[in-house]
């Protein structure tokens, strides 16, 4: 029980110490684990835990997604806020197909998407390590410019 606090203690040192870009990077993280163990979901024998493993993993997976969504500012000139943002709907809509009709092809589908952003995140996080895409942070949030 005792490593369980450290664990949680250590985890929340991580989120509060991390640079706005690195705050993104774990919410693909997150996204990711939480999609694999929906669709880990799939293959439990007892309908009921198979159906609450899925639904109860896709709707935090959903919820990240939204939280991505939501940090974008729009206001930064160009396509890439707009792109991002109709990404995300599609993300979110695969993965309400996926809870709906009990399917892992929709995950599968988000998942591409999801981890092409974090590679390429991930790749100007490498870039430019202070997590801004261009030297530009307001208010706490993500801006990106293209």
């Amino acid at each position: 029980m005792q490593y369980d606090k450290i664990a949680k203690s250590y985890k929340a040192q991580s989120v509060q110490t991390a640079t706005p870009g690195k705050l993104v990077l774990m919410l693909f993280d997150g996204y990711l684990k939480f999609s694999a163990t929906a669709r880990r979901g799939f293959e439990e024998e007892d309908l009921t835990k198979k159906n609450e493993m899925i639904n109860n993993n896709l709707i935090k997976a959903q919820n990240i997604v939204t939280e991505l969504q939501s940090s974008l500012d729009m206001s930064v000139p160009g396509e890439l806020p707009g792109t991002l943002y109709r990404l995300y709907d599609y993300v979110l809509h695969q993965l309400q197909q996926a809870n709906l009709q009990k399917k892992v092809e929709p995950i599968d589908e988000a998942d591409k998407v999801i981890s092409e952003l974090r590679e390429a995140w991930a790749e100007m996080l490498t870039q430019n390590p202070d997590g801004r895409a261009s030297g530009d942070q307001q208010s706490g949030s993500i801006s990106l410019q293209a």
